[in-house]
């Protein structure tokens, strides 16, 4: 029996036609003598109705042996339900179908769990091991359907604008700058190794020298990292590269590639162009560089205040160079002793003994730290934040970074806790996005004394900042960018160095890796720079991300079909797996595991 329509087509205006659908039995009633079957596909499903006094009894009898999941072809006549019977909850609740003839396509065994329980959405480890079984469900389906429609959406609009989609290698080099990379034994270069990559950041600048001008891709990503919600093993980019442009012709760009995937995913227009802040003020304000705009809670500074205060804390760590820096949480003085030591524990997660904090209640300042306070500092506190009855002043007092770091990661569960207790309301249908500019070039490590690139070393430093490249490099600005909605980072990018001169500096003198290894590893980038490279830049947009946003969902696991757990197993086919002995001797490969205690 050929299909001839899915499972959500049926209509009133089907009603007397001959109709056949294939799927899986969803569910099985047996009512008064009839046996009610919903039959499901990825686009619905339809409610059919075997009635034994007009059916062979083997057929109906065929039918009360099914159970869910079972893989059926059905056949018969659409008919309207029953008066008082339709389901507005399914497109196809007006009609049904009366059975005429059934195929058992498959038998299913008993599930591990019903595809139609809620509750398995919470249950992680059994959805991956029977992945086939939860991409049944109407969730992943819907994610799936999403993803295949923005793929194609952006694939649409970068033809539009003439970019061409070009697939770079997934068998690299190795060039250990940044994540750790997945190693793959070369079997023909003994003892030789490719890396799968962690973007095509190197391909994609080197077609820009090629000529190609607009690039991109739909990426494979691979990066050995500790899994998140928002992170996998393996991942998807929106890849893009542009020559002859500035700043502004990505945030263009993007702006109107957002434009269209929101419109088509949601139906809504979001207002361009997007809001814009400096990593500076970001961090001042939010405490974060990706930070989540949609509330207040802002952070204020009060380190001229504090610099000579009696409390030593504050003035001590003014006095070291730090500041001091506070927010308001209001209607949070009510705050359990367990919430004021999570926050306690993300304060000393940077390294701090612990953490000062106001309760404003029964009109007093409750903290042993007012008695420290004078009449002044109080007053500048209740001025500049506003300080009501039932607040809660949170503090950090460090070096400028660390300071605001803090007070972001605690704004952010403050948020949470007045969520959950209705103080604080947010729009799931809001979405604020900006772009967030000028980060440092460089950043500082203290452990190994030298300079890092804070994106990665082909970021162009902004012009007028190239003379302190080599003289004071915690000055230079990167012309580096990233677009953050609702507090997430959806992707980052910056224009390129193109002067072969620039990135052999940065590389030698700037980030200390010695020429020898700056020829190994990034010789042939260099070399083609001197044939002619062409100003550009790019960004990626991670892919993931974006969908999980568009689904609703926190985690990106729900809108990847075949993901990897925290630990990066693959419950479903058990991997990864030891290898034979053959395998490894033709890759020159000796194992050697430590002994279990």
């Amino acid at each position: 029996m050929k299909r001839t329509h899915h499972c959500n087509e049926l209509r009133p205006a089907h009603i007397g036609q001959i109709v056949t659908l294939s799927g899986w039995v969803h569910s099985r009633r047996d009512l008064g003598g009839l046996i009610f079957i919903d039959v499901r596909d990825r686009e619905g499903r339809t409610q059919t109705v075997f009635d034994p006094s007009d059916l062979p009894k083997e057929l109906f009898d065929r039918a009360a042996s099914l159970r869910s999941e079972c893989v059926v072809a059905i056949s018969g006549k659409v008919r309207p339900r029953p008066a008082g019977t339709n389901n507005p909850r399914i497109a196809t609740g007006e009609v049904e179908v009366a059975v005429r003839a059934l195929e058992v396509l498959n038998m299913a065994e008993v599930l591990p769990f019903p595809v139609d329980d809620p509750e398995v959405a919470s249950k992680v480890k059994l959805r991956l091991q029977y992945r086939y079984l939860d991409l049944r469900r109407p969730e992943m389906a819907r994610n799936l359907r999403t993803r295949s429609k923005v793929a194609t959406a952006v694939r649409v609009f970068m033809d539009e604008q003439g970019f061409l989609e070009v697939e770079t290698p997934t068998l690299f080099k190795s060039t250990p700058e940044g994540a750790r990379e997945f190693l793959v034994p070369s079997r023909r270069e003994p003892g030789k190794f490719y890396a799968l990559p962690q973007s095509p950041q190197q391909f994609k600048q080197i077609l820009m020298v090629g000529g190609i001008e607009r690039y991109f891709q739909l990426a494979r990503c691979y990066r050995d990292e500790d899994q998140r919600a928002d992170r996998q093993l393996e991942f998807t980019q929106i890849d893009i590269e542009m020559s002859f442009i500035e700043r502004e012709d990505i945030y263009t760009l993007i702006e109107g590639l957002l434009r269209r995937v929101w419109k088509l995913a949601l139906g809504k227009d979001i207002v361009t162009p997007f809001n814009r802040i400096t990593f500076e003020e970001a961090l001042n304000r939010y405490g974060a560089d990706k930070p989540d705009t949609r509330f207040g809670m802002e952070l204020e500074d009060f380190t001229g205040q504090f610099r000579g205060s009696g409390f030593k804390v504050f003035s001590g760590a003014v006095a070291a160079g730090g500041v001091v820096k506070a927010l308001n949480a209001k209607g949070l003085a009510g705050a359990t002793q367990g919430q004021i030591e999570t926050m306690t524990e993300y304060a000393k997660s940077f390294g701090e003994k612990g953490l000062a904090y106001i309760k404003v209640e029964g009109g007093e300042w409750k903290s042993p730290i007012v008695k420290f306070f004078t009449d002044a500092e109080k007053a500048g506190l209740t001025q500049k934040l506003g300080v009501e009855e039932g607040d809660l002043i949170l503090f950090a007092a460090d070096q400028w970074l660390a300071a605001c770091e803090i007070l972001g990661r605690i704004r952010l569960y403050c948020a949470e806790v007045l969520k959950g207790q209705g103080q604080l309301t947010i729009d799931p249908n809001r979405f604020d996005f900006l772009w967030v500019v000028d980060f440092p070039l460089l950043s500082f490590d203290k452990e190994q004394n030298r300079w890092y690139s804070s994106h990665h070393p082909f970021t162009a430093p902004v012009a007028e900042d190239i003379p302190f490249l080599t003289s004071d490099p915690k000055k230079v600005r990167g012309q580096h960018y990233d677009i953050v909605v609702n507090g997430t980072e959806l992707g980052g990018g910056s224009i390129r160095i193109h002067q072969p001169e620039v990135q052999k500096t940065v590389f030698e003198q700037v980030l200390q890796i010695p020429p020898e290894e700056t020829k190994l590893r990034f010789g042939y980038l260099l070399e083609a720079f001197r044939y002619g490279a062409p100003p550009h830049g790019g960004i990626a947009l991670g892919f993931d991300r974006l969908i999980a946003i568009l689904c609703g969902t926190p985690s990106i696991r729900d809108v990847i079909a075949f993901p990897k757990t925290a630990k990066g197993t693959d419950l479903m086919t058990d991997s990864p797996a030891p290898v034979t002995a053959r395998q490894l001797r033709d890759l020159h490969l000796e194992v050697k595991t430590g002994k279990k205690e």
